[in-house]
């Protein structure tokens, strides 16, 4: 591979903001990607690949480098560099490469890969964090797991398509798809592809989605013409699931706390076809207390730290504190007695989260379960990247005794 000046000035601006100014690393790529119209789509591959690899490799690379942060510019400059020597990518003669100690990044990287948390790139309470909760020997297959570059995985919408013809469309379009016996929406780009300008996308015949992602709707035993809630709906990925397999039959209220998610997803609704999502912003309890004992059908996809998905979002390594995690953990737990209530009786939850954290999982549950109400547990799963190949997910199904 040859080095482009323009493209590596782009990715160095785009990491002193993530850095420095803790700019979202997937705003600050979408910004950058527009920077030249001239680039192809592989000169915005490089871009975007570059950027997030050395986001996720940041504490790795800067220990390489000898750097510290806050970085300047010269010390982006020499983590890039190790991220291309550690690549096999020969350095041009540029003067931000004058003096690169090319063996030393080799034997630098040889020796500070003899300790997970420096290996892996994650913070030190993260690497404890881990280990207490999963384990030594399972925190080290799935941080592992989680640094890996996540693939792209649609979800074939059923509203409007099926899954043969999809790939066919696909296959006209130069991108080759497989299918997964476990996951019966899903199929898996052999290749990255930009599928979001395809035609077949903005139809609304598919929409990306992970493979963990696509259990949990299937989990809720939902049928076409029931009343279900989904809770914490954003911008309505789990919710554009759920209306396929009900068919576009009966009632799903997606609620959120975010206005803005909300519009989103009525914009996502309305492309993939689904008539029967009534959006409603929770701007008070006054929303959640009218759907006392009214859904046949609720889920709670619940906010969470989101080490599950560090595949995709590698930038929240660096952004996630454990001061966080002890909100979120109550926010949870506050969540559970409340939508629960919505519920009917009969009726069933599912309790779902993107973390790995059995206390954000298993013991939510026993804990809710622990109080006084009208639950029992009747199944859950838990998903680790090390073992499915793709995100990491807890739910887990509820039901409310009649």
């Amino acid at each position: 591979m040859r080095l482009h000046r323009n493209l590596c000035f782009a990715t160095v601006d785009g990491l002193l903001l993530i850095f420095n100014e803790g700019k979202y690393a997937d705003k600050v790529v979408q910004t950058l990607l527009k920077r030249d119209k001239r680039w192809g789509s592989r000169d915005r591959g490089f871009v975007a690949e570059t950027t997030y690899d050395i986001v996720r490799w940041k504490r790795l690379y800067a220990e390489i480098a000898e750097v510290k942060e806050p970085f300047s510019r010269d010390d982006i400059w020499r983590m890039f560099a190790v991220w291309a020597t550690l690549k096999g990518i020969k350095l041009p003669d540029w003067k931000y490469f004058e003096g690169t100690p090319l063996r030393r990044i080799k034997g630098r990287f040889d020796e500070l890969s003899k300790t997970r948390r420096i290996k892996q790139s994650i913070p030190d309470w993260m690497d404890e964090l881990g280990v207490k909760e999963l384990g030594d020997k399972v925190w080290s297959k799935e941080i592992n797991s989680l640094n890996q570059l996540a693939q792209v995985i649609l979800r074939v919408n059923t509203l409007k398509t099926t899954k043969a013809k999809l790939k066919a469309e696909l296959f006209d379009l130069d991108i080759e798809t497989d299918e997964h016996k476990d996951y019966p929406d899903a199929l898996i780009l052999r290749e990255r592809a930009n599928v979001f300008t395809t035609e077949v996308f903005k139809k609304g015949h598919f929409e990306v989605q992970d493979a963990s992602s696509q259990l949990v709707a299937p989990f809720l035993n939902i049928k076409p013409g029931m009343r279900v809630v989904d809770t914490c709906a954003g911008a309505g990925g789990k919710t554009l699931h759920l209306a396929a397999m009900m068919e576009n039959k009966g009632q799903i209220i997606a609620l959120d706390i975010y206005d803005h998610k909300l519009k989103e997803l009525k914009r996502r609704a309305k492309r993939n076809g689904a008539h029967n999502i009534e959006p409603r912003h929770i701007d008070s309890n006054k929303v959640i207390k009218k759907l006392y004992d009214k859904a046949d059908a609720v889920l709670i996809d619940a906010p969470c730290s989101g080490l599950g998905v560090l595949r995709r979002n590698p930038g929240s390594k660096w952004k996630l504190q454990p001061e966080f995690l002890d909100r979120i953990r109550q926010t949870q737990e506050e969540i559970l007695v409340s939508y629960s209530k919505m519920v009917k009786p009969g009726g069933q939850l599912v309790y779902a989260t993107c973390s790995v954290l059995p206390s954000e999982n298993q013991d939510q549950v026993k804990k809710f379960l622990s109080k006084p109400n009208d639950f029992s547990l009747i199944k859950d799963k838990k998903v680790l990247s090390c073992e499915a190949g793709f995100d990491g997910f807890y739910m887990a199904l509820l039901q409310r005794n009649k």
